[in-house]
């Protein structure tokens, strides 16, 4: 056992020490860099829906979430996500393209310049963009949550990761128990062969959906004017007249084309795809090293199927359910509250 936490271990150190060795090698750095911002986007996600199923089941608490979200602290990661997102993406598509075109391969280190290029390139005018909506909540006065209260009020997901981790040293630990471990008999099982399919054409279906989401609610509309009375709901011909973020999101997803609830679609196909390809590529990098470790490895399987599974539950609940009155009452008075009002 002790053998095997030090072959975990030196798998990860031997990872970083290399990283830093290979300077100027720019498919190491690609590498490390779609590992990194793969996990900042899990990370956010797992906060995201979370947050937004609580439009439904806890308005007050999703009050709090976007005050939290529109602290200056938040504001600093909101830019830190995109630009997560938009190199994820387009290095994702990257891979696909080499992957299907194995010619091409002698042509990568290029390709992974180019795609920095074009990440620079689309985040210029979109980091102006979004930088507009956060000096117009300034301008007009807006005070947004203190950094500590704003950090603090993430303990319930510090605690639920958590949980978490505890059912999954658990399950690994019956798991290894009681099965025996399956010899690898040096080819991918047909499972591995269908998640490898899996990442490469959710990835390329995910790149439309995630972009469309940004430019709607991070740069047509961004985080401060989830909160802004009077504002038309993006997407929609409704007005968001309370001025809360439950009332934004009742306001999208009820929104009917041709008696459609086509948000609903849209962030469901999102929501289904992001978090099944988000986890199970956290499932690949924590298994990478953990490998030598039956016990960690099943451990950190289990871990991200406990938070797939919980996040596809809340947010296609959320999603099925509907937004009443009464929820933007509750929204509207738990505003009144945090306002001083």
């Amino acid at each position: 056992m002790l053998v095997n936490e030090e072959n975990t271990l030196t798998s990860l150190v031997l990872t970083i020490s290399e990283t830093l060795r290979y300077r100027g090698a720019i498919g190491q750095w690609s590498w490390v860099l779609h590992r990194i911002t793969g996990l900042g986007v899990v990370v956010f996600l797992t906060l995201h829906v979370i947050d937004t199923s609580w439009a439904v089941f806890y308005p007050e608490l999703y009050v709090d979430a976007v005050a939290a979200y529109q602290s200056i602290v938040f504001t600093i990661g909101e830019f830190g996500l995109v630009a997560c997102v938009v190199y994820h993406a387009l290095n994702g598509f990257r891979i696909v393209l080499f992957d299907s075109r194995p010619a091409l391969w002698k042509y990568q280190a290029r390709a992974a310049w180019i795609v920095l290029g074009a990440t620079a390139l689309l985040l210029i005018p979109t980091f102006i963009l979004m930088f507009g909506h956060v000096l117009d909540f300034y301008n007009a006065g807006g005070t947004p949550m203190n950094i500590v209260d704003a950090i603090v009020k993430q303990a319930p997901f510090g605690a639920g990761i958590a949980a978490a981790g505890i059912a999954a040293i658990l399950l690994s630990g019956i798991t290894t128990a009681v099965l025996p471990e399956r010899k690898n008999k040096g080819r991918g099982s047909r499972l591995e062969r269908f998640w490898w399919s899996f990442m490469r054409v959710s990835g390329v279906i995910i790149i439309p959906l995630v972009f469309g989401h940004l430019i709607m609610i991070h740069l047509i509309q961004g985080v401060f004017d989830l909160t802004s009375a009077g504002y038309s709901v993006v997407g929609t011909d409704g007005i968001n007249a309370s001025g809360t973020a439950v009332e934004f999101v009742a306001t999208r997803w009820n929104f009917l084309v041709g008696g459609v609830a086509v948000w609903r679609l849209y962030d469901f196909a999102l929501l289904a795809l992001v978090v099944t390809h988000g986890f199970n590529g956290l499932r690949t990098v924590l298994t990478d090293y953990t490998m030598s470790n039956r016990f960690l490895r099943t451990a950190m399987t289990y871990l991200c199927v406990i938070g797939a599974v919980v996040l596809l539950t809340l947010g296609g609940l959320a999603l099925l359910n509907t937004i009443d009155s009464s929820a933007i009452e509750l929204a509207t008075e738990a505003t009144a509250r945090l306002n001083g009002g």
